[in-house]
């Protein structure tokens, strides 16, 4: 069937009416006397004056109609059909300190930056959330919420394509990450909640630790996931990203706490091959519930009447001219 946004405004329709009819009339103008009385128009012109006059105003009409049917926006609303949804929530946090940009990974024998083999592998891992609200929220030396928690995982997949390193800081803030994600996540109804935490250091920045982030997250009943990823030993780096001297391990520990205090698991990835094991791992623990939630598919029909009254104004405009052409 055929419904309409804004029907309300179908209200405006006598509008022009009102107008002709309230608004004062343009003042006369002054006749010119000639000295010869001039000769009476013939009865058919008048009558074709008459019907043109008409005819402009019908079509005018016309428009005006055309374009309140418009504005109101219909659209046409097709039966119900379901549709599935999971009520779970999916939030990736994914670290983008100065680390990330390290060549350590490969992806079809090819070297890649740690990030970059996580935006490859993390698409599939979107794509089979179909049902799952899912977010993003990248972190370096704080957190940022990139994309809320949404359906649309088309908009998801394009924030992590279009992201750079170091975009948050070169610095890691693991807690202040958990602790936005926790925010967003509290809001959904039922107990299923999820947060997939991936970096490669140490916390070293943020203004709560992660144990303290993660005793929040359980008593929101939200389940973590961690995953390491890149070698366990890694060469700290400078503000420019170039390599210190010296050893930087992974806090492996402190992720296993996190993920296990919340009812997760953690995950080791030094290559693209375990990270995309991790991540189909976590499909088989979070399996894709099924509940489905009628829904009636909606289709614009607004392009319609409004190409119409724009075709008729156009026509009215051209009829114009040529009055205007016979007349000179």
């Amino acid at each position: 069937m055929i419904g309409f946004v804004w029907p309300w405004l179908f209200v405006l329709l006598p509008l022009p009416w009102v107008l002709r009819r309230w608004l004062p009339a343009q003042a006369p103008v002054r006749a010119l006397r000639l000295p010869h009385r001039a000769l009476p128009p013939s009865l058919a012109q008048t009558n074709d004056a008459r019907a043109s006059l008409r005819g402009r105003g019908l079509l005018w009409t016309l428009v005006w109609c055309l374009l309140l049917i418009a504005a109101a926006q219909p659209q046409w609303i097709g039966p119900p059909q379901p549709l599935e949804r999971s009520g779970r929530g999916v939030m990736l946090a994914v670290d983008m300190s100065g680390s990330m940009s390290l060549r350590d990974m490969q992806l079809g024998g090819v070297p890649v930056s740690r990030f970059g083999a996580v935006r490859a592998i993390a698409g599939d891992f979107i794509d089979r959330r179909e049902g799952d609200q899912v977010g993003l929220i990248l972190f370096g030396t704080r957190a940022y919420l990139v994309t809320p928690l949404t359906y649309d995982l088309d908009a998801v997949r394009a924030q992590l394509r279009n992201v750079a390193v170091g975009l948050a800081g070169r610095n890691t803030a693991i807690g202040d990450a958990i602790a936005v994600a926790v925010r967003r996540l509290r809001k959904l109804p039922g107990d299923e909640r999820v947060l997939v935490l991936l970096t490669d250091g140490v916390n070293t920045a943020g203004s709560i630790s992660p144990t303290d982030a993660a005793k929040i997250a359980k008593a929101a009943d939200v389940r973590i996931y961690t995953i390491g990823i890149g070698a366990a030993q890694t060469s700290p780096l400078d503000l420019f990203g170039n390599a210190l001297g010296g050893d930087q391990s992974l806090d492996v520990g402190m992720l296993r706490r996190i993920a296990s205090m919340t009812g997760g698991h953690f995950f080791r990835a030094t290559d693209t091959h375990e990270l995309a094991q991790a991540y189909r791992a976590i499909d088989a623990l979070e399996p894709t519930l099924k509940g489905n939630v009628m829904r009636r598919p909606r289709q614009p029909l607004y392009p319609w009447p409004l190409g119409a009254a724009m075709a008729l104004a156009l026509l009215a405009w051209l009829g114009s001219i040529r009055r205007e052409e016979a007349t000179a």
